[in-house]
């Protein structure tokens, strides 16, 4: 079974088996495949739901009939699995050891500022260079500027769903993918589940909306930390600790670091977190950099790890990369990486987790567009094809000269994207029309003058 299916409900399991075959399949082919239990008739009328919810697709009459994953339930339900070939490094694994002591053998340990004060912005790195160079080339979605949030909003859909099942899966959140998308695209939820669960997703999604809506004036501002706080935390946490510095003593679950308990001291501590954070130029570094210290100094009285998780995201929406979703990372490994930074403040095994995470998960939004017929090429040069054919239209270019700018136009992308670009333009130029103009900075006059030329 994949590892989407969480809690084997019977639509879920179905699912399953037609994930796992991917191939249209008849009613025998996928009752060969379930467990025992499922009756011919129950099974179909199963069916008959997941084709009406638009999540399977029935093709075919009578014994011809044959069922299907939807694209999109294929695209943005199935849970990747971990890497393969992933394992924490020598120094790693010996950090993780120290950590995964009985408790009473951990020394108790108090927030150590001078980890923070030794960071110098843009001197300082936690990402070595090989790091950011591999995260920038797998995870950039465009070489030209495009407005912040831009990527985001395009695999918006896809984002709400994965970050939010995974960042609430890494708190114990028993939500099935399956049910999380339910719940967040349809409002319904899942039955024999506690209404907290269903408030931690749906604080994500609030969370989420608000990044992707704010990516144009987003920064992780002190005011902005404790934003994401109240909007994730809302109906999870008394009201008056929601979004607000706590103020009271807190202690971390399983582990021997004791956070400040000074508000005072606290409201300066994630201040300067945040001035740190902003002067950071590189985005990956700005991300890890929040995802380590939001979490570690526990300003709140809860939900500070998923504070820092969305916190994260913020410099990867607004630059137009792949979001971190933190899939395929193991509860456990996660938590035990947690530890390592609150009491040892080494963050190699959470760096590790970053990126082997952001590595799968930009091979899972490749896949995705692949599996919902997105033009990647298209969508990525939109800027530049667009300022080729308003030059076009207002220098009146027609026959050889027209020819020659397109091919200079190429010349001017990657070797690889060439063809399908010059293609793309090709495609843009014949269908060009009076309602096509939208974006181009033309008039309908100036298209005319155009057309009289051709």
């Amino acid at each position: 079974m994949s590892q989407y299916i969480r809690n084997h409900t019977k639509a879920d399991q179905i699912l399953d088996v037609l994930w796992k075959l991917s191939a249209p399949a008849s009613l025998p082919e996928i009752l060969e495949h379930l467990p025992e239990g499922f009756a011919e008739r129950s099974t179909r009328r199963w069916l008959s739901q997941l084709v009406e919810q638009g999540l399977v697709v029935k093709s075919g009459q009578k014994r011809g009939t044959r069922y299907r994953l939807a694209e999109s339930t294929a695209a943005e339900i199935r849970e990747p699995e971990p890497p393969v070939f992933f394992s924490f490094s020598d120094g790693a694994r010996q950090t993780l050891e120290r950590v995964r002591r009985p408790l009473l053998d951990r020394r108790p340990v108090s927030y150590n500022g001078d980890w923070l004060e030794e960071y110098k912005p843009n001197h300082s790195r936690y990402f070595s260079q090989a790091d950011i160079d591999i995260l920038t080339d797998k995870g950039r979605r465009t070489d030209t500027p495009e407005p912040a949030g831009t990527y985001a909003r395009r695999i918006y859909n896809r984002l709400l769903i994965d970050l939010s099942y995974h960042s609430s899966r890494l708190e114990g959140n028993t939500y099935s993918l399956i049910e999380t998308q339910r719940l967040l695209l349809e409002g319904t939820g899942a039955t024999g589940k506690l209404d907290e669960e269903a408030v931690m997703i749906l604080n994500h999604k609030e969370a989420i909306r608000y990044l992707v809506e704010r990516a144009g004036h987003m920064e992780p501002s002190y005011e902005e930390i404790c934003t994401l706080h109240y909007l994730l935390s809302d109906g999870l946490v008394p009201p008056p600790h929601s979004g607000k510095i706590r103020d009271h003593g807190v202690r971390v679950g399983a582990s021997s670091y004791i956070p400040l308990d000074n508000p005072t001291t606290l409201e300066r501590r994630l201040r300067g977190i945040t001035a740190k954070a902003m002067a950071i130029q590189e985005p990956y570094e700005q991300s890890l950099f929040l995802l380590l210290h939001v979490a570690y100094l526990q300003a709140f009285t809860d939900v500070n790890k998923r504070t820092s998780r969305l916190a994260a995201n913020i410099p990867l929406i607004t630059r137009n990369r792949v979001p971190l979703s933190f899939n395929a990372i193991e509860k456990d490994d996660y938590a035990s990486a947690m530890l390592a930074v609150y009491e040892l403040n080494d963050p190699r095994p959470l760096i590790e987790l970053y990126r082997a995470s952001y590595l799968r998960g930009c091979q899972e939004y490749d896949a995705t567009a692949e599996a919902l017929g997105v033009d990647t090429i298209r969508v990525r040069y939109r800027a530049q094809r667009r300022d080729v054919l308003r030059q076009i239209i207002l220098e009146r270019l027609s026959g050889a000269a027209l020819t020659t700018r397109l091919k200079e136009a190429a010349r001017a992308v990657p070797e690889n994207d060439r063809n399908a670009y010059f293609e793309d333009l090709e495609e843009d130029i014949r269908e060009l029309s009076p309602q096509r103009l939208a974006g181009l900075g033309v008039t309908r006059e100036d298209y005319q003058r155009w057309r009289d030329v051709q």
